[in-house]
């Protein structure tokens, strides 16, 4: 595999398999302040990919990128291309709407839904066009709560509140309720952040199994959970002539935290600086 710099304008082919995201010559900007600076990228369908890199790099800006959930903070700008299945998310006419169903998020704090468990999975369902009976959504929840390692835990108590779980058990249910539309890809903006080490642990090994059918992109500061979860890291790190975000080394991930071709991604990954 070659690896380039993102710097060198050129796309960085992780995998042999079409990707299902591609980032070309990404800039981005809040205002006047550029925040992220000539990306370019590829996601492999149906792998967990983990962005890693010190704090103020520009992580979850970029990550927000491929789901535009940037265009809901006034003043942003944004050039190059984001291709979804090599569709420009950005181009005149998309949906941003229709995006976030088809590329779902899971943020780093624990979100659900003021209603009971069931409602939580239930009226993501409705709203996305759901008209069967309830003994069809009654199964649709089931099999999306056990998609989530979450049914066996809530199966007697489906109708109580989703913010009387735990921690761990509240992100499980914001997992589910993102698979529930079934979306392509799934972003995560660290998920186990805030969580004790049993519950990430969970959390991880729901990861493992979702990428089995979904496309994850992972946020992370937490370089022994990129070690053991993804499949492939992107090292981002400020461009050298800027306070803008850039990827300067990307690969499998065994590459990255024991082979990097970077220095700075094995000073970062080897705890001497970030």
């Amino acid at each position: 595999m070659h690896v380039q710099s993102a710097l060198s304008q050129k796309i960085i082919v992780p995998s042999t398999e079409p990707p299902v995201l591609e980032v070309k010559d990404l800039n981005f900007w809040y205002g006047p302040a550029q925040a992220l600076k000539d990306i370019s990228l590829q996601i492999p369908p149906r792998r967990i990919t983990a962005i890693i890199g010190p704090s103020g790099c520009g992580k979850s800006t970029f990550l927000r990128t491929f789901n535009r959930m940037n265009d809901l903070i006034p003043g942003t700008r944004v050039s190059g291309e984001v291709l979804f299945h090599e569709e420009n998310l950005y181009a005149p006419g998309v949906d941003p709407v229709e995006v976030r169903r088809r590329i779902g998020m899971v943020f780093q704090k624990a979100n659900p839904f003021p209603k009971s468990i069931y409602e939580n999975i239930a009226y993501g369902l409705r709203i996305n066009g759901f008209r069967g009976s309830k003994s069809a959504l009654d199964d649709l929840v089931e099999e999306v709560l056990r998609g989530a390692a979450l049914w066996d835990e809530v199966e007697d108590k489906l109708h109580e509140s989703g913010l009387s779980l735990s921690g761990g058990q509240q992100q499980r249910l914001c997992i589910a309720r993102a698979i529930s539309i079934r979306p392509d890809v799934i972003l995560m903006d660290e998920p186990a952040s805030a969580l004790d080490p049993i519950s990430t642990f969970r959390i991880e090994e729901l990861m493992r199994d979702l990428s089995k059918d979904y496309t994850i992109v992972i946020v992370t500061h937490n370089m022994q959970q990129a070690a053991r979860v993804s499949d492939y890291t992107a090292m981002m790190m400020l461009a050298d002539d800027s306070k803008a975000g850039t990827i300067i080394e990307f690969d499998h991930t065994e590459t990255i935290f024991t082979v990097p071709k970077d220095r700075r991604t094995e000073d970062y990954v080897s705890g001497r600086f970030g």
